[in-house]
C-alpha cells in the first residue's frame, strides 16, 4: 500500500512539472508573438 501511495504521489509530482513546463513555454511563446504583434 505505501509502494502504490508513493508511485501514485509521484506521477500526480511529473503531472504537475509537465502543466508548470508547459505553462512557462506557453506564455514564453504568448509573450514573443505578442511583442511581434
Amino acid at each position: 500500500m505505501e509502494k502504490k501511495k508513493t508511485s501514485t504521489f509521484a506521477k500526480i509530482t511529473k503531472v504537475v512539472i509537465w502543466i508548470m513546463l508547459i505553462a512557462m513555454v506557453g506564455s514564453a511563446i504568448l509573450g514573443a508573438v505578442m511583442s511581434v504583434l
